[in-house]
């Protein structure tokens, strides 16, 4: 097994060198092409303390835009924290973000740091940020404009002093038209916005992005690294890719496992030729074709179906997430919302 390991490791290492790479993660990629125009925002707004707000379909990498912006600012030694706001149940965001004293609620048996305490001198980084609460929107909006807050069942005033980036797939500003985002707080975060275009808006990005996600693959996996043939190349940029550079991502780890090192199975990997399960009637969805159901409806009736197929794992190489192509704790916010208990799958043999 040592044997293979190194044998793999020196297959890497000389593809790196005839790709010109030092490491795996050595740049950001998409900096002279796709993100040019981004980076190049980055590069500006990093050096001041002022919000970004930044804007992207989910899977696109907001996450990396938001990491380069600390790394470069003058706060790149302290820390970074991300906070997926959709992932918080609405009850424990005060908590969350802001700390609690020993005894405030329920359970609170001692004093918990919140999030800003925690980045305090660094950069957080609210993911998802149009999944708050008004009532947490509040409290945002005052440590934003004037570094001050409470913890939950606390008298005193606490200081911090923190940038914010702040991230979100949703439309913010049709948000506050409907009166379910304040108007003050998108003032606010929105000080400097970055629009992340999607991945089938930025086809040249698709094969060095498909080379990294294989070396990044073959080294987490200990296999023989390697690379897409020109025509899967091809059949790479083609494809829509609604989950954006995680799905590309979850497939091309998806087709080095599928080619145990021999080669990349890119087409059985993007399910070309795989049989599709029709959607159960148990789930509520229309058999008349024309039907078109509820968006919610056919979101729970796939991500039920996953959950099946996947014996009700949301994590690793082979959960529910890794199919969906989201990150985990965005599947498990989506299951509360409509209502899914993974529970029921466990030992539930898939469709």
């Amino acid at each position: 097994m040592t044997s293979l390991r190194e044998a793999a490791e020196a297959d890497r290492r000389s593809l790196l060198v005839r790709l010109g790479r030092q490491d795996i993660a050595d740049t950001i990629i998409g900096a002279g092409s796709g993100l040019k125009e981004v980076l190049r925002g980055v590069d500006q707004v990093a050096r001041s303390d002022a919000p970004v707000l930044i804007l992207g379909e989910t899977g696109s990498g907001k996450e990396v835009i938001a990491r380069a912006i600390h790394a470069r600012s003058a706060r790149h030694a302290g820390p970074f924290l991300r906070v997926n706001c959709g992932a918080i149940p609405s009850e424990l965001a005060d908590s969350e973000l802001f700390g609690h004293e020993r005894g405030s609620f329920t359970g609170a048996s001692s004093q918990r740091q919140g999030w800003f305490e925690r980045a305090d001198g660094g950069t957080l980084f609210l993911d998802e940020i149009g999944e708050l609460s008004p009532a947490v929107q509040v409290r945002l909006l005052r440590v934003l404009q004037d570094g001050t807050f409470e913890r939950v069942g606390g008298q005193r005033s606490l200081r911090v002093a923190v940038r914010l980036v702040a991230a979100t797939h949703r439309d913010l500003h049709a948000m506050v038209r409907e009166g379910r985002f304040r108007e003050d707080l998108w003032y606010r975060i929105n000080v400097f916005p970055l629009r992340l275009p999607a991945l089938r808006e930025r086809p040249d990005d698709i094969p060095p992005m498909a080379i990294h996600f294989a070396l990044r693959a073959a080294e987490r996996l200990g296999l023989t690294p390697q690379l897409p043939s020109p025509v899967e190349m091809d059949r790479l940029i083609e494809y829509p890719w609604p989950g954006n550079v995680r799905e590309l991502a979850a497939v091309i780890e998806r087709a080095a496992i599928l080619g145990e090192g021999r080669c990349l199975e890119i087409e059985r990997a993007l399910g070309v030729g795989s049989i599709v399960h029709p959607v159960p009637r148990a789930a509520g969805i229309e058999a008349d074709p024309d039907q078109i159901a509820p968006l919610d409806q056919v979101m729970k009736a796939h991500i039920e179906r996953t959950l099946a197929q996947t014996f009700g794992r949301i994590e690793g190489p082979f959960g529910a997430a890794r199919r969906l192509a989201i990150h985990p704790d965005t599947l498990r916010a989506r299951m509360r919302k409509l209502r899914i208990d993974w529970r029921r799958y466990r030992g539930v043999p898939g469709p």
